[in-house]
């Protein structure tokens, strides 16, 4: 059995200081924790990574938008070499985007994504994705980087889904911290 302090201050002290301990505890497990409730439910336009082939190809077809954005302070022209296609659910699909860095010095940059509609975002599966992998431009270089994905057949089984015929993925690259930080204390 624990035994608490006799003093009435020590007691509040103690609890104030496990207080304090677990909230420090509970803000670094919120990312973990809200990046695990997306992938799991698809919550703000969080897709899947596949760990396979679709399966089924089906004849509902679904027409792919591809967006691409940079950070305000990412000195690269990123875009997608097309901008949509149509597949089949479940077919597998092949998109490319490219990125150029235009300054000076080398720069490295990782992106983020999401898929639009949000309600549909956990049937967008990507079987080889750049994202969330640091890429490193030297000056004037451009790189050509795949995504492969499949719209999940379980899509068709969905009613709430009959109405979405297009989803919309789009990334944005952000300069990493590493590299701002080294450019800021450079003379």
């Amino acid at each position: 059995m624990i035994r608490l302090p006799q003093n009435r201050n020590t007691r509040v002290a103690l609890f104030a200081g496990i207080t304090a301990i677990s909230m420090v505890g509970a803000a670094f497990a919120a990312v973990p924790l809200y990046n695990l409730f997306c992938a799991v439910t698809g919550y703000g336009g969080t897709t899947r990574v596949a760990m396979g082939e679709a399966g089924a190809i089906l004849d509902r077809e679904m027409t792919i938008l591809f967006d691409a954005n940079t950070g305000r302070d990412l000195p690269w022209e990123f875009r997608p070499v097309q901008r949509s296609m149509t597949v089949r659910v479940g077919e597998t699909g092949l998109a490319y985007f490219t990125a150029t860095n235009t300054s000076d010095e080398p720069v490295t940059g990782v992106a983020t994504y999401n898929v639009a509609p949000f309600k549909a975002a956990s049937y967008f599966s990507k079987l080889e994705c750049f994202c969330f992998t640091e890429q490193t431009l030297e000056p004037g270089e451009t790189v050509e980087m795949p995504v492969l994905f499949f719209v999940d057949p379980l899509i068709d089984e969905e009613r709430r889904m009959d109405d979405v015929t297009a989803l919309t993925l789009s990334y944005t690259f952000f300069e990493t911290e590493g590299d701002a930080a080294s450019s800021d204390a450079a003379p």
